[in-house]
């Protein structure tokens, strides 16, 4: 027994974590195709720009082996590099969007191959889209600086496809390299472009960029747009199918105010000269600050009142109660100063900068106010990197649209705002025809069996293209280096890595990414979808209990104590070396940072609950290149587990079906508490060989439960469904070793032996001791060994390719012939967001009639109050006191058995 690997986390956690989304997920494998029957010819190619890099797929073959998951497609006669860069340069800053490709991925096993034929997702039950993952990355720099801003470009190679593009990996060159360009530098500059890089910009429309970055974001993002009142930041969901009509202002150095009223339709109806640059260029007059962000940090220690006249100011300190007027309201910017004998000089700079910030805000509201009120809209959208996330200037805007419209019209502000015209015109590729960027993927890395059949490229209309793309934000950084990050205090953080931007070395260059900005990095992810059993999407929500100061605090500590025990895992996962020391030392930085910068405002990256703060400590594992620091351990607890599940299987077997499956419940809710190395275990236990331990703990789990369905479920299964057993069962997984052995998988046997498919679901990526889909096939053909129930069916699943092998001659003959499948969850956490799921576990819950939810991190951090379409079991014990008080007013090993039958 490995009673001393203790991990206090997961005392704390359980199992939980969150629904982190595989990064480099891929389309479905469409029907297999030899590379003879996928050529591709020039006719394939759609119109496009003659300004363009042309892609040319004559002679275009797959190469690899039917079983490869992503085969190469050469391009001989291919030459030109697709840009992966768009710019919008304006007055004062220059911003950039550009995309990184994901890693290469593992090649499809025959495991998922099978399972994948039999959910329908070979035979055109799906459709295969051209679509591979990456990121997309914001960053800005000063225009002044264009240099250095042209220097990050050169390094990273963005002009020319990345780094890790063929051309540059073959050291090719191309002399007709176009990039997409919107602002007034896009004009000003294409010149300094041309010489310095080589490239031509491409200029689009400002209006049109603006535009459609904003409807990107909004239709794309869940919690891009956000209110802001009184200091406090409130996330807005946006119902897509409501998005239209509303009003874009557009606040840079001037202001546009714009109707968007859908795609591509949109006018623009005022603006003013008074704006960013405004406030910039006065400020820098008036004070002796050098940047724009220097101006705005001294407005929050200024006092307007010294210079503004007040209402008070003229009627002797009171309200002007009858027209609505506080004695605070400003009567007059700068009013003050036309009744003092002072200097510039006598002025303090704190104070003069506040004034001006809030006479060029509270103006730009209350003009944007009354162009809603022309056009009858209530909703109000402002951009621009005037506003730069900055709290007092979200604030003053906020008060006069609250003001003028007395409550009836909202300003809500974006947190992508100062990049919408360089999304815009990142995302004008696609105006070419087949967008360029997603084509390029395909040359790439197309997925087996592809779109290319009998020398045409098939697939969906253009149009469809966006419905099948999931965006998700993450704020852990891919970068070209991996440097151990020193924590910094909110305005020097990048908000993209939550860590100080290391200097330049050598000929890589990392430019301050967004700022004090809370903007992550796009993750474009091609398989996810939305759960189909999901009750109702639009009102789903899978934290159970959100993130507020004191909850966060608890946590903090919670993740912060842990981290030590965490690191030594990841590094020991690796061998110890040298280099892991460092890669560990790296994560811990970066994550206390996160942690640090969450503390200072905890919806600095959207609407945060603990399973998105677990998902953020994963993907910064991940990050700094841990694959699996558990893996060791689950191993361990694996062999250990399978060893004595045939004892527990005869005495099951021994039981009459209540019993049983009572029994069975039981056992899953003990092998939940029975975490090896965990605390729990630890001080419930101290000692006892795996089956002695599991027997005492079953024992413990013995009713009454803290939710206790279990009389409901019974009758649901050997009365109501006794003639008509369940046709699929999912269930999700949690815990390696006694969790998925001696819990779920006898649980699973069960369900077989009624005659229902089971379709056991597992994660993608490993978090903490999670049984990942990849290692579950294995776990299961060795329990077959020992049970014949298990060896009909996982071999009818397709998971024992060789069935017999290993097979012990004593087992009796089985009459079951219900498949036994394994699918990802799409998710690298304990926790799981049925929003964003992989397409596989989508096509496996088309026929699904009965979920179970089982551990922690799925049914008590998440999904507890969720309702589904099928029958659905929710089992867990709980084990963290303050969960088990907010959930329950209950106590820790509390079990719950949440039983929700459809009618």
């Amino acid at each position: 027994m490995a009673a001393n690997n203790s991990d206090p986390i997961q005392d704390q956690l359980g199992e939980g974590g969150a629904g982190v989304r595989h990064e480099a997920e891929e389309e479905e494998v469409g029907e297999e195709t030899s590379s003879a029957a996928a050529q591709a010819t020039a006719t394939t190619m759609l119109p496009r720009s003659s300004s363009r890099p042309q892609l040319d797929l004559s002679g275009a073959a797959i190469h690899g082996t039917l079983e490869d998951r992503n085969p190469t497609i050469l391009l001989p006669n291919q030459s030109d590099d697709i840009s992966h860069l768009a710019l919008d340069i304006g007055g004062s800053l220059i911003k950039l969007v550009y995309f990184s490709r994901h890693a290469e991925l593992s090649t499809e096993d025959k495991h998922k191959i099978s399972t994948k034929r039999r959910l329908g997702m070979f035979n055109g039950g799906r459709r295969s889209y051209p679509i591979l993952g990456g990121r997309l990355h914001f960053v800005k720099f000063e225009t002044g600086k264009l240099n250095e801003c042209l220097d990050f470009i050169s390094s990273k190679q963005l002009h020319r496809g990345g780094i890790d593009s063929p051309s540059w990996r073959s050291g090719a060159q191309s002399d007709d390299i176009v990039i997409k360009a919107t602002g007034g530098g896009a004009f000003k500059y294409a010149d300094v472009f041309k010489e310095r890089l080589g490239v031509s910009l491409e200029k689009e429309d400002e209006m049109d960029c603006l535009v459609a970055g904003a409807n990107f974001l909004l239709k794309a993002i869940r919690h891009e747009a956000f209110t802001h009142m009184d200091g406090q930041k409130q996330y807005v969901q946006i119902d897509q199918n409501d998005l239209f009509p509303f009003l874009l202002v557009n606040v840079g150095s001037g202001v546009s105010i714009i109707k968007v009223d859908g795609h591509g339709k949109f006018q623009r109806v005022s603006g003013t000269n008074v704006g960013g640059g405004t406030y910039w260029g006065l400020g820098r007059l008036m004070t002796k600050c050098k940047s724009f962000d220097e101006l705005l940090e001294l407005s929050q220690r200024g006092d307007n009142s010294t210079m503004d006249m007040l209402v008070g100011d003229i009627y002797g300190g009171l309200d002007y109660s009858k027209i609505g007027l506080s004695a605070s309201t400003i009567a007059s910017s700068f009013g003050k100063i036309i009744s003092e004998n002072k200097e510039l000089s006598d002025y303090r700079p704190e104070d003069i900068s506040l004034s001006l910030l809030r006479m060029i805000s509270y103006n730009i509201g209350q003009i944007s106010y009354l162009n809603a009120l022309r056009y009858g809209l209530k909703r109000i959208f402002f951009g621009g990197f005037f506003i730069r996330g900055h709290a007092y200037t979200m604030d003053t805007i906020s008060f006069a649209v609250h003001f003028w419209s007395k409550g009836e019209a909202q300003a809500m502000f974006l947190r992508h705002e100062g990049f919408l015209g360089a999304l815009g015109a990142f995302m004008s590729y696609e105006k070419h025809g087949l967008d360029d960027l997603r084509v390029h993927h395909l040359v790439e890395r197309f997925p087996m069996g592809a779109p290319y059949v009998g020398g045409k490229i098939h697939g969906p209309p253009l149009g469809d293209l966006n419905e099948k793309i999931s965006w998700m934000e993450k704020f852990v950084q891919k970068g070209t280096q991996i440097i151990a990050p020193v924590p910094m205090g909110v305005p020097a953080t990048t908000g993209m890595g939550g860590f100080e931007r290391p200097t330049a070395k050598g000929d890589i260059l990392r430019s301050d990414a967004s700022a004090a900005l809370n903007v992550g990095v796009l993750h474009l992810v091609p398989t996810l979808d939305v759960f189909p059993l999901l009750e109702d999407p639009k009102t789903y929500e899978p934290n159970t209990i959100d993130l507020d100061q004191d909850e966060f605090k608890y946590w903090f500590k919670i993740l912060s104590d842990h981290s030590p025990d965490l690191v030594d895992k990841a590094v020991a996962s690796e061998g110890g070396t040298d280099d892991a020391k460092r890669r560990g030392d790296a994560f811990a930085h970066a994550f206390s940072a996160h942690l640090a910068r969450l503390m200072e405002e905890p919806a600095a990256y959207g609407k945060f609950g603990l399973a998105n703060l677990l998902e953020l400590r994963e993907e910064c594992l991940r990050e700094f290149q841990f694959v699996d620091a558990y893996i060791s351990i689950k191993q361990r607890e694996n062999e250990a587990s399978l060893a004595v599940l045939p004892d527990l299987l005869m005495e099951l077997d021994s039981m009459n079906e209540e019993a049983r499956l009572l029994a069975l419940i039981e056992g899953v809710l003990a092998a939940n508490i029975f975490d090896w190395g965990s605390r729990a275990c630890v001080e419930l236990y101290h000692k006892g060989t795996i089956i002695e331990i599991y027997r005492m703990s079953r024992k413990k789990m013995q009713r009454p439960w803290r939710i206790d369905d279990f009389d409901m479920f019974k009758k649901r299964m050997l009365t109501d469904r006794k003639d008509q057993s369940y046709k699929r069962a999912l269930l999700f997984v949690d815990n390696s070793g006694a969790d998925v052995v001696l819990g779920m998988l006898p649980l699973a046997r069960e369900l077989l032996r009624h005659g229902t498919e089971v379709v056991l679901v597992a994660n993608s990526l490993p978090a903490l001791n999670d049984v990942t889909a990849n290692e579950l096939p294995e776990v299961i053909a060795e329990a077959s060994k020992h049970c014949g129930i298990l060896r009909k069916a996982a071999e009818a699943g397709g998971l024992i390719v060789d069935a017999m092998a290993g097979i012990q001659d004593d087992l009796k003959d089985e009459t079951v012939s219900v498949p036994l499948m394994v699918v990802e969850n799409g998710c690298g956490s304990p926790c799981i967001d049925f929003r964003q799921v992989s397409s596989e576990l989508a096509a496996a819950a088309k026929d699904a009639d009965l979920l179970i939810l089982e551990g922690m991190g799925r049914s008590l951090h998440t999904n507890l109050n969720a309702r589904f379409k099928c029958d659905a079991l929710k089992l867990a014990m709980v084990k963290n006191q303050r969960l088990a008080e907010k959930l329950f007013n209950g106590s820790l090993y509390d079990c719950i058995c949440k039983f929700e039958p459809v009618p």
